[in-house]
């Protein structure tokens, strides 16, 4: 099936005389009939639901239709998308780890690297995602588990070398997991340039409206583990907590999402409710529409913006002078997201008096639904990064993150401009 009807169509398949929406399996345990097919459930030598910690009817019909929109083989659905690249990190890295990280990326993941994981003993090093693969390449260490970057880096809208960075992680025998999130699969499927595992904010384009937090982790099914099984001995070795099972040997390419929902989940949580799984469902049946639309939309404004003579610089990949804008090309020929950035002539001061003079488009801090919101990073998501890590991550004092919506094209240029004129 084309992504637009994997939109609609995937992942709920109800039989004859089921309900033709998928309902909310609001409910927290499950009936069996006696104690050996219980037992048998907690030893994974059967399939089924106990506990919705672990797994939820409402939550992997959601998750299988994202994967099939990804070309995956599988996906787990987290309570956050910080949850979805924690855990797609924590599933394969442990005290004593390092990983590669491209540096223009999220603020909040930014911080959960560069802080949170080292507290837990996991070290990683930022680089350049333009460096060259020589000086990409000198970061990695005899302990490096994974490389990571975001399709489209929020909010400095990097276009990321999927191939490239795809390479450099297989050479040294490790996987490429890519944050999706404002591409979303229906402009970009990474998996197709060489990416193993891709993670999304929900939150974002997937749900649409704003109503519901989530994230997920899609597997490719692509990389070998038992190839660097020393490398990935959790993974490859016995499991004492399930009486020495082997993920890659008892579940073979379903072996990274399975040890992801049977020993994460259990020990961590992070779980959505099926109420929010359900609202994420009903915004991917319309995705295919509103992101052709947000597309639209960022074009015509990034344009405005790229000739008032009021504004600095913009970045859009969508431009041709864009510095991402061959890339784009490559990798997002039908159309990026409709996150831009832009900066204007003058201080900080200039660009927090234009939004206070915004009327429609709203300052939050939410970024990609249908509504056209805006926010200064330095200020707001990123305000925790020194100077020089909002360096590292493509954030300038004077960037404006502007995420246009799906309203009409004229009443958002109109808003934009009687601010401008109020400078």
């Amino acid at each position: 099936m084309k992504k637009q009807t994997l939109c609609v169509q995937a992942g709920w398949e109800p039989k004859n005389g089921e309900p033709r929406v998928l309902p909310i399996i609001q409910s927290t345990t499950f009936k069996y009939e006696n104690t050996e097919e219980m037992a048998m459930l907690f030893d994974l030598k059967k399939e089924g639901y106990f506990y919705s910690r672990l797994q939820n009817p409402t939550n992997d019909a959601v998750a299988k239709k994202i994967a099939a929109l990804e070309g995956g083989i599988a996906a787990v659905l987290t309570s956050s998308g910080q949850a979805a690249n924690f855990y797609a990190v924590f599933n394969i890295c442990e005290a004593g780890d390092h990983f590669v990280t491209s540096s223009e990326i999220y603020g909040g993941t930014f911080n959960l690297f560069a802080v949170t994981l080292k507290k837990l003993g996991i070290d990683c090093t930022f680089v350049n995602p333009d460096a060259s693969d020589e000086e990409i390449q000198a970061a990695f260490r005899p302990n490096t588990k994974l490389l990571f970057g975001e399709t489209i880096s929020n909010p400095s809208g990097t276009v990321l070398d999927i191939e490239k960075f795809a390479n450099i992680a297989h050479r040294n025998g490790v996987p490429l997991i890519m944050d999706n999130t404002f591409a979303t699969p229906i402009n970009c499927n990474p998996f197709d340039w060489g990416c193993d595992i891709v993670t999304h904010s929900t939150t974002k384009y997937m749900d649409g409206h704003a109503t519901a937090v989530g994230g997920v982790v899609v597997d490719s099914g692509n990389f070998d583990w038992e190839k660097s099984a020393k490398k990935f001995a959790g993974l490859c070795t016995p499991d004492r907590s399930y009486h020495g099972l082997t993920y890659t040997k008892t579940f073979g390419k379903m072996a990274y999402i399975t040890k992801m929902v049977v020993q994460l989940m259990r020990d961590l949580g992070s779980t959505p409710g099926p109420q929010n799984s359900f609202l994420l469902n009903v915004g991917l049946e319309t995705l295919h529409l509103r992101m052709r639309q947000h597309c639209q939309n960022a074009q015509k404004v990034a344009e405005f913006l790229h000739n008032d003579p009021r504004v600095a610089w913009v970045n859009y990949c969508g431009l041709p002078d864009d510095a991402n804008h061959e890339k784009a090309k490559k990798y997002l020929p039908n159309g990026s997201c409709g996150v831009l950035s832009f900066g204007l002539k003058g201080d900080r001061a200039t660009a927090a008096k234009w939004m206070d003079a915004l009327k429609m488009v709203a300052i939050v801090t939410h970024v990609a639904d249908a509504r056209t919101c805006v926010l200064h990073p330095a200020s707001h998501t990123h305000r925790q990064l020194t100077d020089e890590q909002l360096r590292e991550a493509g954030v300038t004092p004077d960037l404006i993150r502007l995420s246009v919506g799906i309203e009409d094209v004229d009443d958002i240029l109109d808003d934009i401009k009687q601010a401008l004129d109020k400078l």
